[in-house]
């Protein structure tokens, strides 16, 4: 089922089910997604394995009064920041799990996106008909850029030199200097749709965004189209990194080709349609959140799912992964932030994999015993 838009939806917040995690405390998730609660391990002699609990632990923050919208690591991994349709941006203490900082003047609509410079000094926030940009040390605003019609996204260059801004005006993207929102460029026409997404390559020389069914790649230097890819998803894009036709996609942009790898398919990952997605820093891992409230864990060399988690009570709208590729953090309508320790991960797929195996043997043994009962039944008779 094709979905067009997430904001055709009223994003309202669930009521709370679970105690305030401000108080530092963890609970025991299962690590093949069958919810909160202890998943009790069923082998038997493996003794290399069965030291390693069989449970992914988290972490829930909730501070926000309306559904978050964005997420991300900051400070080594040590804060995090997140927007939300409350109007604000808060800044979070992950071993306090606590707000430490409120960013939430300026803004008049629900904010649906913010990042960070790579110094993490700097906060750039966009919704209404704005861009701006917040000093993260003394939670000041900097400065405000005006849009002529809806922001539909915001990114920081990777050198935090730049800010690149998508508008639902005459599908328009703006480049800006990030330290005097100067102008650089301004690219009209750029999709013959919405932009729904934009965001800098890693070269800092390119901008990639997304409107409808297509990715194109903008070259700041010869300022045209250096990549555009028409083909490959079913519907609409919403982002550089997902779709709404429920499947990930991973493109080799400098032969424009998409790569599908086995031995399972990235369109398998998610019941619903995928929300976000990210790589990790060292791009072995690919972190996807879902409508399905689910998160789903890739190999991205394989395209193997390695790991499904469940908890939030509606959408996940966010995804991140630490530095250290120790934790998941991901976003929902449901108000709140989820911090998941995936450290113990790969042991516990090896635990499944264990079990799996003892419970097929066990399986053909009973099979093997029904098949030499029945046939001394037959011999009986």
């Amino acid at each position: 089922m094709a979905v067009g838009s997430g904001a055709e939806r009223p994003w309202a917040p669930l009521p709370p089910a679970e105690p305030s995690p401000a108080e530092g405390r963890w609970g025991p998730a299962s690590a093949g997604g069958e919810g909160r609660g202890w998943w009790k391990p069923r082998v038997k002699n493996i003794p290399n394995l069965c030291s390693v609990p069989l449970q992914i632990h988290f972490k829930i923050l909730r501070g926000h009064s309306d559904a978050v919208s964005s997420c991300h690591f900051c400070f080594e991994d040590r804060k995090i920041l997140s927007s939300s349709y409350d109007r604000t941006v808060k800044l979070w203490d992950v071993e306090k799990s606590f707000p430490i900082q409120v960013f939430e003047e300026g803004h008049t609509a629900p904010i649906s996106e913010c990042n960070l410079t790579p110094d993490d000094r700097r906060v750039v926030t966009s919704y209404d008909n704005t861009v701006k940009a917040w000093d993260m040390e003394t939670g000041k605003m900097l400065w405000t850029v005006e849009h002529e019609g809806i922001v539909t996204s915001c990114n920081v260059s990777c050198d935090g030199r730049y800010v690149v801004s998508g508008s639902d005006k005459e599908n328009t993207m703006y480049v800006f200097d990030a330290i005097s929102a100067t102008a650089v460029s301004h690219i009209q026409g750029h999709h013959k749709s919405t932009i729904t997404r934009c965001c800098f390559h890693p070269d800092n020389k390119r901008v990639t965004s997304v409107s409808a069914k297509t990715i194109k790649l903008w070259d700041m230097t010869t300022q045209s189209t250096s990549i555009a890819i028409n083909e490959g998803h079913s519907s609409a894009i919403s982002d550089c990194c997902f779709t709404w036709d429920k499947s990930l996609k991973i493109w080799d942009i400098k032969m424009g080709e998409f790569q599908c790898h086995e031995p399972v398919s990235l369109s398998q990952g998610h019941e619903g349609s995928v929300s976000s997605c990210l790589f990790s820093q060292d791009a072995s891992l690919v972190v996807s959140g879902g409508y399905d409230k689910t998160i789903a864990i890739w190999d991205t060399e394989t395209g193997y799912k390695k790991l499904s988690l469940k908890g939030h009570w509606d959408w996940v709208t966010d995804v991140a992964i630490s530095k250290n590729k120790k934790w998941i953090l991901s976003a929902s309508k449901d108000s709140t932030l989820r911090l998941w320790n995936i450290e113990k991960m790969d042991h516990i797929l090896q635990r499944q994999k264990a079990e799996k195996q003892e419970a097929q043997k066990l399986l053909s043994v009973k099979n093997v015993k029904n098949i030499s009962y029945a046939s001394s039944v037959v011999t009986l008779k």
